[in-house]
């Protein structure tokens, strides 16, 4: 009769000193962990003023609207007309901070990669005015395009919808 015994195999672990060896790699390797998850140090980052942007809403909900800043576009929608397929095309949305506080445009995302934007990423002071370049490109497009663009800012509501159009034919003038 054969007996195997389990105490064989590890024999070299049974030592008193393991354990406390063991407790003492996993107390050092989540040291290590959350000492790295400090958020900010050792990163070069300085931290931002909270002075940088007044914002007049408050944890209760209660809000000063006439103390945000506000979106004025000359226009929300833009058509292209009929362009050629494979064209580039692109327009400038203007707009004013027509609030009493600085606007700061946090993101502009767009509902196709055909469509790029660009956006000033510094704030935009109360009276001044702005652009949101959209660029299309109607490469492997066909017919009728509309395209939706999303501006999110400190504004309330705190997205706004912008619109590009266009008619894309081919250029043999086969649809």
């Amino acid at each position: 009769m054969i007996e195997i015994s389990y105490f064989c195999i590890d024999k070299k672990f049974n030592h008193p000193m393991y354990p406390k060896f063991f407790f003492l790699i996993l107390s050092m390797l989540a040291g290590m962990f959350l000492y790295s998850c400090n958020s900010g140090s050792g990163t070069g980052q300085e931290n931002i003023s909270s002075d940088v942007v007044i914002n007049p809403n408050t944890a209760n909900g209660k809000t000063d609207a006439s103390l945000l800043p506000a979106f004025q576009f000359e226009e929300t929608q833009h058509d292209f007309g009929k362009i050629l397929e494979g064209e580039t095309v692109a327009f400038n949305f203007k707009f004013k901070n027509a609030g009493k506080s600085d606007m700061i445009i946090a993101e502009v995302s767009t509902s196709c990669g055909c469509t790029v934007p660009s956006y000033p990423k510094t704030p935009i002071r109360p009276g001044e005015e702005g652009l949101i370049r959209i660029a299309f490109n109607s490469k492997g497009k066909r017919g009728l395009q509309s395209k939706n663009i999303l501006v999110v800012a400190n504004t309330q509501p705190n997205t706004t919808m912008l619109n590009i159009k266009a008619e894309v034919t081919s250029p043999g003038g086969q649809k």
